[in-house]
């Protein structure tokens, strides 16, 4: 195994527990390392940090696996994966969640999800796809699921220099999987949906929606398949509207509407016109739900994502009636909940509304951030009143 030595004093930031090592932090980066060969990773002293895998194209030069002197076999991943399901289990999680979260559960590169009887697999890195038949065997010895189908077809695997695919690779599956989360049933394409099919990491923040919307008109923005609404129409709002610009995720919301014998409306359509719409027409809710996808993939491109994040709340807090609750999230990494939070004082500035934060929410329980990488945490969810 190849051994990487850290220039003199970059070993700290690695050593209190974050498992990235960068390229700038090595003292000599092998012209001759493959992506996702496994190496050793030591102090400029000397001393043993951990072991993990190199890609030499990307700017995260090592993801560390491990701080223990062991080997990366089948027997590693199947104690990684099992590890990973007992914190499930012990928390509640019924059979369908987010089974591994990358860095969070000390797998960097690996994501699955579990609906049900299928798993959905994402592997983001060089060192994850190089060691994948391993850790698909290990998933069938922990999970003995019906199918794995892996939806390697993000961006991310094209900066490590991977093809992306999108395939079945064990079992069968039409791709349609019927899920429950918190007593509410979901038809989900684990093969065309975004992502991976559904999005557990805000299972808690939807149940936070039981206290909220009682009585309340309520708009579900950037609705996918209907969760939010369909969590709202289960809590007692008086109406429920969805948009989406995806005519295939309005169809599975509305067939998931008529599943749970639930009162929603979905509609499609480009979520800022139907907001400058609602503010023309004076229409008011009194909850509305902003879930976006990332609006910035990148450092560059924060400044712009800002506006638009800004544009979409302050004509959401514009159609609020008084005393209404606005739940915003954002899912982009590169803003933290301080940005966020600066933002939201921006737009309501400019709405000319007050607003009060009842609470600052994070991801579910299954997706776990590790403490000393302040990256794994990156989604917000504020629940703000606004006069």
């Amino acid at each position: 195994m190849r051994t990487i030595k850290l220039k003199k004093k970059e070993e700290r930031r690695v050593q209190r527990g974050h498992p990235w090592v960068f390229s700038n932090e090595i003292q000599d980066l092998a012209a001759d390392a493959v992506p996702g060969e496994l190496v050793e990773v030591r102090a400029a002293s000397g001393g043993f940090i951990g072991r993990g895998y190199i890609n030499p194209r990307s700017l995260i030069a090592v993801r560390i696996l491990t701080r223990e002197q062991e080997d990366l076999d089948a027997a590693f991943f199947a104690g990684r994966i099992g590890r990973a399901r007992t914190l499930r289990t012990s928390l509640g999680f019924g059979d369908s969640f987010r089974a591994v979260f990358s860095e969070g559960d000390g797998l960097p590169g690996l994501i699955v999800d579990k609906y049900a009887d299928t798993l959905v697999v994402q592997s983001l890195t060089a060192g994850i796809d190089g060691m994948l038949d391993i850790i698909l065997n290990a998933l069938r010895e922990v999970y003995d699921p019906k199918a794995i189908v892996l939806r390697n077809d993000t961006a991310s695997r094209e900066i490590e220099g991977l093809a992306l695919e999108k395939r079945v690779a064990f079992g069968e599956t039409t791709g349609l999987v019927t899920i429950e989360e918190s007593g509410i049933r979901y038809q989900v394409d684990v093969l065309e949906g975004q992502k991976t099919g559904f999005f557990f990491d805000q299972r808690e923040n939807r149940l936070a929606l039981r206290d909220l919307v009682q009585g309340r008109r309520t708009l579900d923005c950037f609705c996918y398949v209907g969760a939010w609404a369909l969590s709202a129409a289960k809590y007692g709002a008086t109406e429920v509207v969805g948009i989406d610009s995806s005519e295939r995720a309005v169809k599975l919301a509305t067939a998931n509407a008529t599943l749970n014998g639930l009162s929603a409306r979905f509609v499609v359509g480009d979520v800022f016109e139907h907001l400058r719409e609602f503010e023309k027409r004076k229409e008011r809710f009194g909850c509305i739900i902003l879930d976006p996808p990332a609006f910035v993939k990148s450092r560059a491109k924060v400044r712009e994502a800002l506006k638009g994040y800004k544009e979409i709340n302050l004509r959401a807090m514009r159609i609020l009636e008084p005393g209404g609750i606005l739940v915003t999230c954002s899912c982009s990494h590169h803003i933290d909940q301080e940005l966020f939070r600066e933002m939201l004082i921006d737009a309501a500035h400019s709405a000319n509304r007050q607003a009060r934060l009842l609470e600052m929410r994070t991801q579910s329980r299954d997706h776990p951030m590790l403490l000393a990488a302040k990256e794994t945490q990156y989604l917000k969810c504020a629940i703000l009143q606004v006069d």
